[in-house]
């Protein structure tokens, strides 16, 4: 029996692996190997996954639930770096320095992540160098994710910062019939990465929604004219 939920563990894994950008594309046997080295962990809502300084290990794989990578500052308050979901990897860039993990990983809901073990992997890399470009390019990624986050926090006011926010994960943003936004977060979380509070969110969509712009749902913002709060934003921008 035992072998059999070995199994199925190990199939599962694959299947993570496959539905991550980082591997997506790579053949079974490499699949295969990098299951090898790696190894399940399961997390209770509110526990930590890592915090910023702890060796770093390796890197992490989120199978299912989410995974809230933040910063602390020196007034004890929490910046949101991002929000890791199913499929997503986290913390690669600890593959090429010998310095602890740069941030706090908490897990926000109940949480399995795969952690892909540092020497194990990097001793794959040595054999595959595809891997070695495939991280580049996932490190690239998560650098534009911060650099449009950096520009978020530049903006003025909060108004500014959720118009650009959801502005930039609106799939039609031209559209002037309503388009629904997946928030994906809870209000707390999302405030945290406009760089405010939870009221101070709420009372910016209360009054995007007297405004006639936005319709608030519990896990989604419908923007009821797309080109309506594209215009607003760009009336903020000074545009």
């Amino acid at each position: 029996m035992k072998t059999v939920i070995d199994e199925l563990r190990r199939a599962a894994l694959i299947n993570t692996l496959r539905s991550c950008q980082l591997f997506r594309g790579l053949p079974a046997s490499d699949l295969g190997a990098i299951a090898g080295i790696s190894l399940l962990k399961s997390l209770r809502k509110g526990e930590y996954l890592f915090r910023e300084g702890d060796p770093a290990n390796g890197f992490y794989v989120v199978q299912k639930g989410a995974i809230n990578v933040h910063r602390v500052n020196a007034l004890g308050k929490e910046q949101v770096i991002h929000i890791f979901r199913p499929g997503e990897s986290l913390a690669e860039a600890t593959l090429a320095t010998a310095s602890g993990y740069p941030a706090d990983a908490l897990a926000v809901e109940s949480t399995q992540v795969f952690l892909v073990q540092k020497a194990g992997f990097i001793e794959l890399l040595k054999h595959h160098p595809d891997l070695g470009l495939r991280m580049l390019a996932s490190m690239s990624v998560h650098l534009r994710m911060l650099l449009g986050q950096l520009e978020d926090l530049t903006l003025k006011d909060v108004e500014t910062r959720l118009a650009n926010w959801l502005m930039r994960r609106c799939p039609e943003p031209h559209a002037e019939t309503p388009v629904e936004v997946e928030l994906n977060t809870t209000k707390r979380l999302l405030a945290a990465e406009l760089g405010t509070v939870s009221e101070t969110l709420s009372r910016t969509l209360a009054k995007f929604r007297e405004q006639g712009l936005v319709r608030v749902k519990a896990k989604s913002v419908m923007i009821l004219s797309p080109k309506r709060l594209e215009q607003l934003l760009k009336r903020n921008l000074g545009e």
